[in-house]
């Protein structure tokens, strides 16, 4: 059994916030995978599900990002799960816009969520680092996390959670390589599905008209 858990703030008015990029991947996961419906358990919305044999429960903390920990820690304890049965799916300003990485353990690197859960259950979970871009100066984060993708994000953000959807199983198998593949498949569009390129047809060319003459005739001009 594993818990996934995506971080974001609860409320409309943070749906569509880069830091609840993890909310819209387990949201995806759910939709698309058939899991059941959500329901409010462990300070978190919950929705449970499986990937052949392996039982999956998403969780989705409605503390708000900075006490995410008590969900997680929570859910963790009643399922007597340990520290690496837990995924955290999370925005990653280190990481370009529509880049994905995974994590076994590390530090939070200052992600409020990280920290929170830091707190609860320690280090020693996985992570999904879905790349926000950063904004460029430190003092910018804060706003930059808690603003909504832009327009020209639709596209790459679409492609990276219907690839984290793709490769859910793998996932949960524990191939985190093939899982972003499949990923970077969704991001990369392979030759086949490029346009093609129009080869120019071949030039015609004239054939030589035929030599008429008898060989007599073509060893006398020869000499002409």
């Amino acid at each position: 059994m594993q818990l996934w858990v995506g971080l974001g703030n609860p409320g409309e008015k943070y749906a569509g916030n880069r830091h609840n990029i993890g909310f819209m991947a387990l949201d995806r996961i759910a939709s698309d995978h058939g899991f059941g419906p959500w329901r409010a358990k462990f300070q978190a919305e919950m929705s449970e599900g499986r990937f052949g044999s392996e039982k999956i429960v998403l969780l989705k903390p409605m503390t708000f990002m900075n006490l995410s920990g008590q969900s997680v820690g929570e859910a963790m304890r009643f399922f007597k799960l340990e520290p690496p049965d837990v995924t955290v799916f999370h925005d990653e300003i280190d990481l370009a816009p529509g880049k994905l990485r995974c994590k076994a353990g590390g530090g939070h690197a200052g992600h409020n969520g990280l920290r929170s859960i830091h707190d609860h259950i320690g280090p020693h979970y996985d992570r999904v680092r879905m790349g926000v871009g950063h904004p460029g100066r430190k003092e910018a984060v804060p706003a930059w996390v808690l603003k909504d993708f832009a327009k020209h994000d639709a596209e790459w953000l679409d492609d990276m959670l219907r690839g984290i959807s793709d490769g859910a199983g793998e996932l949960a198998a524990g191939d985190s390589g093939r899982f972003m593949n499949a990923v970077a498949r969704r991001m990369q569009p392979t030759k086949a599905e490029k346009k093609p390129v129009v080869e120019k047809a071949p030039e015609a060319t004239t054939e030589p008209e035929p030599d008429a003459r008898s060989p007599l005739q073509r060893l006398v001009d020869k000499f002409r």
